[in-house]
């Protein structure tokens, strides 16, 4: 028999016999990570410390580079304009996928084609995407000057018009995203229990609020993931920019990410600071998305 004090160490000893198994079963991904994460973020890090001269030679200029780029107007202005294009994409993406999932969770007759419909965007690519929406916004030829002339209005240049450009190129972000917000809310509808929607109509509650104070509250996780995706897709967009303004007119669509790819060539330690900052910048406002809009969430039992 064994006794108690031997059986404490042969507890206390055998998971330390794992830890090379476990090592072993982990390298793969270690490695994954090694290569694909942390050594471009090192060296993400490195190249930012160097200044390069237009002959393509390069000067050690240390944290003083990065300084200079973080305060500069070019990186503030494509900083806010990312700003802007966020806070016009995200909170419309939100609503319209979630009102299309409300459409489409009706049981009609015929539902099921809308809902392939709806969800039909998140099988086409950024540049397909863009290039439908660059000719229906073309100001000669696309259907939407044309219903602008058919109602009596002047052609607008949408995506050569520094007003016009940036919402212009949001539209079809939000299209482009519509049909993985739907799928999402549509999913999160799915676990939304009907007793608590019937119990809600007995008790007098108009379909307002039913959908306010029962059906938002338990798709409040569901929409806290749909923001932190959609948040980070915003901040990285650089496809619908580059093939529908090219960050243009006059800078009114250049993102960071479009700055940062201007900059690789010419200069790429003010590319690799900018693209560092953008990191920064994302994975701050992740967390603080989790950090207080999680208090919000409600998880049903």
């Amino acid at each position: 028999m064994v006794g108690p004090d031997e059986g404490d160490v042969a507890v206390a000893v055998s998971p330390r016999r794992e830890w090379p198994l476990a090592l072993l079963m982990l390298a793969p991904s270690i490695a994954v990570f090694v290569v694909f994460v942390f050594y471009p973020l090192g060296r993400t890090v490195w190249l930012g410390l160097y200044e390069v001269d237009p002959f393509g030679n390069r000067y050690w200029a240390g944290l003083g580079q990065y300084a200079e780029v973080l305060s500069s107007p070019a990186f503030r202005g494509s900083l806010w304009t990312t700003v802007v294009f966020t806070l016009i994409t995200v909170p419309a993406g939100l609503v319209a996928g979630l009102a299309l999932a409300v459409l489409a969770h009706r049981r009609l007759r015929g539902i099921a084609v809308f809902r392939t419909l709806f969800a039909s965007t998140v099988a086409t690519s950024v540049a397909v995407a863009s290039l439908m929406w660059l000719t229906m916004l073309n100001p000669s030829t696309g259907v939407v000057n044309q219903v602008l002339k058919a109602l009596g209005q002047d052609p607008i240049n949408f995506l050569g018009h520094p007003s016009w450009a940036l919402p212009a190129v949001a539209l079809a972000t939000v299209w482009l995203h519509l049909g993985f917000t739907f799928i999402v809310m549509s999913a999160g509808l799915q676990s939304v229990p009907d007793e608590l929607l019937e119990s809600a109509r007995i008790d007098g509650a108009g379909p307002w609020m039913r959908f306010w104070h029962v059906t938002v509250p338990m798709l409040s996780p569901t929409i806290l993931f749909a923001l932190v995706v959609l948040t980070i897709s915003a901040f990285q967009s650089f496809g619908q920019i580059d093939l529908l303004t090219q960050g243009g007119p006059l800078g009114h669509t250049n993102v960071v990410v479009y700055s940062v790819f201007r900059n690789v060539s010419s200069n790429p330690g003010v590319a690799s600071v900018q693209a560092l900052a953008l990191f920064v910048i994302v994975l701050g406002l992740t967390l603080v998305q989790f950090r207080y809009l999680e208090r919000r969430v409600f998880y049903g039992s």
